[in-house]
């Protein structure tokens, strides 16, 4: 765990079936992504932003190409494996926040580190760390009813994040945040990711993102293309 991830598309490909027919939604993606890089995905609703994500994260399977996070083949990989895989390796992070509701916030943390077997002592001093790492000190006790929606985005950040992984996905987290919230998870994010080293990709609809990434990659007619590259 920690540091951060390679990833490489080959030929990477999904099809749906659609009246008898397989209509694709990417096809032929080749692309690398670099350790600790920090890259939005940009295209119109219905491109395959999430549908890449799903690919990258192994919770769905090409319909051709690969997939390789640091050289390791995803297509190789079991669905044990895979789960093994991403409760150590990946964090996501969504535009819902998909907090556990009769959970307290800290509970919320403790869920991912227990699935990878760090409880007790360590688990809970680990969580109060990351709660005084999105601003959240004092809500370690708060329900997630108990917070607001930026609050709770941060909660989710802080979980997204705690078992350090090496690649972090995110589907549009701030799409439920009002301006001013949104753009401080984005800089809360970005810096959180960027002092440890982890990999990101975004998918988002937000100008507010793109001064932030390293590369701007749109999804257009199923294909990737480098929209932008910051300086």
């Amino acid at each position: 765990m920690g540091g951060s991830i390679h990833i490489e598309m080959r030929g990477l490909t999904r099809a749906y079936a659609s009246r008898g027919k397989a209509r694709p939604v990417l096809e032929g993606v080749d692309a690398t992504i670099r350790h600790g890089e920090f890259i939005v995905l940009v295209g119109r609703s219905g491109s395959g932003k999430s549908t890449l994500l799903n690919l990258i994260g192994g919770l769905d399977r090409p319909s051709a190409g690969e997939v390789l996070l640091d050289g390791e083949s995803l297509g190789r990989l079991s669905e044990d494996q895979l789960s093994r895989m991403r409760r150590r390796k990946l964090g996501y992070l969504f535009q819902f926040f998909n907090l556990v509701p009769t959970l307290t916030a800290v509970e919320n943390l403790l869920l991912p580190l227990e699935l990878i077997g760090v409880e007790g002592g360590p688990a809970r001093e680990r969580a109060a760390r990351w709660l005084s790492a999105v601003g959240l000190d004092d809500r370690g006790p708060d329900y997630p009813d108990e917070l607001s929606g930026g609050e709770q985005q941060r909660v989710a950040l802080a979980r997204a994040l705690i078992h350090e992984p090496g690649l972090l996905l995110a589907d549009e987290p701030t799409g439920n945040l009002d301006l001013a919230t949104a753009r401080d998870v984005l800089r809360l994010l970005d810096g959180l990711c960027r002092r440890s080293g982890t990999t990101l990709i975004m998918a988002t609809h937000s100008p507010e993102v793109i001064g932030l990434a390293d590369r701007v990659l749109t999804i257009r007619d199923g294909g990737l293309h480098v929209a932008d590259e910051a300086s």
